[in-house]
């Protein structure tokens, strides 16, 4: 996908609310049976001692504000006393598993001190704080609604892109690590064009994020479902992008909504882009991701064959959406064998097919090669 191409298509579409938009409610997909039996094989599945029910219990919320003293879409949820005793012990006991391996040595030493709720999201989170009390360093946890779609765009994150993901399912319940980083939105407005900023470093990495997500089709990556990591490096900065939101995990129908590029508000990054690459440099960055995927997957090939195969016989969106992104991708690609497919994991199958195979000359194919 020409990246340079998309600045005049956004320019088209600025003014279009219902062009490159996701679906503003997506439906929570359950979690299969096979897909429990692959997240307790891989230490996924864990019995932890708060579900997500749990936390519904509070008695009143009280809206949260940034730091700016705008609406924060959060809201700091209270509970009645006995309630709040009981969850307390069991959250601390949850970032316990989540952070040193179930030790619950240290948990004397830590205290929740806000649980925030979101509304706004498909998996309307709970947000946990963790203070230490004898230095008031605080770390956040997120509990939310299991969804399917979301695990298997974890599950693709860990493998396939250069950042790990800690989170564990119990029963219908998902327990997500807090991933730093300076939010997309807030970048744009106050990093991007700081003197400080290395905006050709930043450049390639929003290309080559772009790939990423347009490789293994994770939707929505607007600027606030995204953050920025900033990495001191021998004579400069580095950048890594990383997404943050994954219920979009190839559930649209539209193939736009899976590259970063077409979103509106990311439309000063496509700029940035132009003025700072050339065509040449881009499709450089473009190979050298698709490199990395390859080697990536070479390594856990056949955890990767069990997920996708799940993939493909699970129902993670309509059949509407499913047969809208093959054909949109068959066009694109010239590639009728989209059409065969029944399922969004039957199109990701072929997606890394058509995106790796065909575009690697040194690295052999049988290392990411599928069995149909």
């Amino acid at each position: 996908m020409n990246i340079l191409k998309a600045k005049e298509m956004i320019k088209e579409t600025l003014d279009d609310n219902n062009v490159n938009k996701p679906s503003k409610k997506k439906p929570i997909y359950p979690i299969n049976a096979d897909l429990h039996k692959y997240l307790v094989k891989y230490g996924r599945e864990v019995p932890l001692p708060v579900h997500y029910e749990e936390l519904l219990r509070f008695t009143y919320t009280i809206p949260l504000k940034d730091k700016h003293g705008k609406d924060a879409y959060w809201e700091t949820v209270s509970y009645d006393m006995r309630e709040w005793e009981y969850l307390r012990d069991g959250l601390l006991r949850v970032y316990a598993v989540l952070k040193i391996d179930g030790d619950f040595s240290f948990v004397n030493q830590l205290d929740v001190e806000r649980i925030d709720f979101c509304a706004f999201g498909n998996s309307q989170p709970f947000r946990i704080r963790i203070i230490n009390k004898h230095n008031a360093n605080y770390d956040h946890y997120y509990i939310k609604r299991a969804d399917a779609s979301r695990v298997y765009g974890l599950e693709l994150e860990h493998l396939l892109s250069p950042n790990r993901i800690t989170y564990f399912i119990t029963g219908q319940t998902l327990i997500e690590e807090h991933i730093p980083g300076i939010p997309g939105d807030e970048f744009i407005k106050h990093y991007m064009n700081h003197p400080d900023t290395n905006q050709v470093r930043f450049a390639k990495e929003f290309v080559k994020f772009n790939e990423r997500c347009f490789m293994r089709l994770l939707g929505d990556m607007r600027s606030y479902n995204y953050v920025v990591d900033i990495t001191p490096d021998i004579e400069n900065i580095q950048y890594n992008i990383r997404a943050i939101d994954f219920d979009q995990q190839c559930y649209e129908g539209r193939k736009n909504l899976y590259l970063p590029q077409f979103f509106t508000d990311n439309y000063p990054m496509v700029e940035l882009v132009g003025k700072q690459l050339n065509r040449e440099s881009i499709e450089q960055y473009q190979a050298e991701e698709r490199t990395k995927v390859v080697f990536r997957m070479a390594s856990v090939l056949n955890r990767m064959k069990e997920l996708i195969d799940l993939m493909c016989h699970d129902d993670i969106s309509s059949p509407e959406k499913t047969a809208r992104l093959a054909k949109e991708l068959s066009e694109h690609f010239n590639q009728k064998a989209y059409l065969r497919a029944k399922t969004m994991g039957q199109i990701v199958k072929i997606q890394l097919k058509q995106e790796l195979l065909p575009k690697l000359k040194l690295v052999p194919k049988d290392l990411i090669r599928f069995d149909d």
